[in-house]
């Protein structure tokens, strides 16, 4: 009989893969071998400690910065992720990848842009962050395709944080789409020039959701089942010809589609995100800059019927909710010390249009968060093999002074600081 190797018990015993009966067809044992021979299983468990300092109750509300992970220790996430990559030399390659995340920042993944750093007792602390089908076509360099659910394109940092240089997330992720549902096709022209093209159902999260599911719109026009998003990103890398600055990459990428992330299914249904980001190698060894901007806005409003508010006209209540209109610019500064020792800056500005800031709630205008100024800083020594250790400080300022635009956190207060532990195993 043949013997079974661990990696496929290993599976099985997770309900990956069925072993035979009998083991005396040693071929089909053969293919699966084969096939299992490049699987790939990973993942990491995040955890953190994390101060508010002072007495505010309401954090500032960039991405994943609930309200319940201040003053205590926190599980953040754990991540598996199970992925048979893209043989380089296979000119029709298959192979796919299921990432899945638990806890906490499951539930903030799917939550749409708005409420994307809230979480609801009615989410799930399980998600799928990621499953597609990937595919190679033989057609030029080849052309590597997508087919599932896959991240968004865009954007200078990612969800896993132990990927990012700081463990607290920009303003500019902030506003940035999460993932999609649909097709994501690039190709590498040259090895300093790729591009990448995509389709899917929507730009806000949300695995198989559709726009035309969402009811109508503010103008009482029902969206059409051809409704769909689109994506597009370019990639230029330095050549070794420009010395030190060989390898330093900019990438640009624009998002187009129906959100029903904003303050509803109706208002503002279709936004677009565009974005550009730098990583800069420097002259000094183990020292790299980056830059990163996201804009985001609308495509269509209220149309010609907006909704009745006492004490405002159609045509004020249609041009607050028409008007969308968020920057945010982040600077990035590392430095590699040691082997082990690594020192990470960021200093972002984010801005918008007040009238973006004014919503149609309970009859009336409310305010919601204003311009920012953020400063972040993280030291990483990683002390143990496989684990990223680091400590963070992060300082936001409230830079809208103007009337009637309350203080965003903090009660009363335009400043919050914050102090962070983070602890990343990675397997």
């Amino acid at each position: 009989m043949m013997k079974v190797n661990k990696w496929t018990l290993g599976l099985a015993a997770v309900g990956l893969v069925s072993i035979p009966v009998t083991m005396q067809a040693e071929e089909k044992m053969s293919q699966l071998q084969t096939a299992l021979s490049s699987t790939t299983i990973s993942g990491y468990v995040d955890t953190s400690a994390q101060w508010q300092v002072g007495k505010g109750t309401t954090p500032p509300a960039y991405a994943f910065n609930d309200k319940n992970k201040q003053d205590g220790f926190n599980l953040n996430v754990v991540n598996l992720t199970i992925e048979k990559p893209l043989d380089a030399q296979d000119q029709w390659a298959a192979g796919y990848k299921v990432e899945t995340i638990y806890g906490p920042n499951a539930q903030l993944w799917n939550a749409g842009i708005v409420n994307k750093s809230t979480a609801s007792d009615s989410q799930s602390d399980f998600g799928i962050k990621q499953a597609y089908v990937a595919l190679r076509a033989p057609v030029g360099n080849g052309i590597d395709f997508k087919i599932g659910t896959f991240d968004s394109i865009v954007g200078y940092e990612v969800f896993n944080a132990g990927s990012n240089p700081n463990y607290s997330r920009s303003w500019g992720y902030t506003i940035e789409p999460t993932e999609h549902t649909g097709l994501l096709a690039s190709y590498q022209v040259c090895k300093e020039f790729g591009i990448a093209a995509g389709v899917a159902n929507t730009v806000s999260s949300g695995i198989n959701s559709r726009s035309f599911l969402m009811g109508q719109g503010l103008d009482g026009a029902t969206r059409s089942e051809t409704d769909k998003t689109y994506m597009g990103g370019i990639t230029l890398t330095a050549p070794e010809s420009m010395g030190f600055l060989a390898g330093s990459t900019l990438y640009g990428a624009i998002v187009s589609g129906f959100n029903s992330g904003f303050f509803g299914s109706g208002s503002r249904d279709h936004t677009i995100n565009y974005y550009a980001g730098l990583t800069l190698n420097t002259p000094l060894k183990g020292l790299k800059a980056g830059f990163a901007y996201d804009h985001l806005g609308n495509e269509t409003g209220v149309g010609a019927n907006p909704p009745t508010v006492t004490g405002f006209t159609p045509a004020q209540v249609g041009a607050a909710i028409n008007k969308l209109n968020i920057n945010a610019a982040s600077a990035y500064l590392s430095y590699q010390a040691t082997e082990k020792l690594s020192f990470h800056g960021r200093c972002e500005y984010y801005w918008s249009d007040l009238n973006e800031l004014r919503i149609v709630a309970n009859g009336a205008f409310t305010g919601s968060s204003a311009n920012m100024l953020a400063v972040t800083g993280t030291i990483q020594y990683d002390l143990w093999a496989n684990v990223l250790s680091r400590v963070e400080v992060r300082w936001d300022h409230q830079l809208d002074g103007r009337d009637g635009v309350p203080a965003a956190f903090n009660s009363d207060d335009k400043n919050a600081l914050m102090v962070a532990a983070n602890i990343i195993y990675k397997f």
